[in-house]
């Protein structure tokens, strides 16, 4: 294995500048949309029409219990979410989107992708695929530490 290949600091670089391009990027379209990065990530794993937990809403848009409660009243507010009991656990509540929500994210959604560059054949399968692996290494080794 070359010194080059071992060097975390050139591989955090080129993640940490890929990640605050294509987040400007996005930053842009969405204030255009009136959405924010984070309020585009609530909506974008409620799209699914499931329904999920206030956890596992926070986590997918990278924010602690207190800013998300704020963000999803302020999303509630909006009339784009709604809080349900789950009908498995009533000590837990699910987050959907309304019919409001759901036109307004197919709207975001469209912004978004037509503003996306696209990397080529399969080059944005495979970084997608590269980018899990490095993921699921690095928590299976935080685990460790």
């Amino acid at each position: 294995m070359s010194t080059s290949s071992r060097r975390p600091h050139d591989l955090m670089q080129l993640l940490t500048r890929a990640e605050r391009l294509a987040a400007r990027r996005l930053q842009v379209v969405l204030e255009e949309e009136g959405c924010s990065v984070e309020a585009w990530r609530v909506l974008a794993l409620l799209s699914d029409g499931s329904g999920h937990h206030m956890t596992a809403v926070a986590e997918a848009a990278f924010l602690p219990a207190p800013s998300l409660t704020k963000l999803v009243d302020h999303l509630v507010d909006q009339n784009l979410v709604h809080r349900r009991v789950d009908p498995l656990d009533r000590r837990r509540i699910l987050a959907h989107l309304t019919p409001r929500g759901r036109e307004y994210w197919c709207r975001v959604d469209r912004a978004v992708r037509a503003d996306w560059p696209s990397l080529g054949d399969g080059d944005e399968e495979l970084l997608r695929a590269l980018l899990e692996r490095l993921a699921s290494t690095l928590d299976r080794t935080a685990s460790r530490v």
